[in-house]
């Protein structure tokens, strides 16, 4: 799985929206979608902000 499922997997996991989880880290609803369905890949800055708000780990969010 790529990053963009994985963070769609581990955001149903704790079952937050992707409006929701966007506005956890400052960006559009629209920016989550791009990444999740892989036509936007984020920056390491803003992967670090999706994993914290996740609660998990950048790496998990690679592999």
């Amino acid at each position: 799985m790529d990053i963009g499922g994985n963070i769609r997997k581990k955001r149903n996991e704790i079952n937050i929206s992707q409006k929701e989880l966007a506005a956890m880290v400052n960006v559009k609803q629209s920016m989550i979608c791009q990444i999740e369905r892989g036509t936007k890949i984020p920056s390491m800055a803003l992967g670090k902000e999706i994993a914290d708000a996740l609660k998990c780990s950048m790496e998990s969010l690679t592999i």
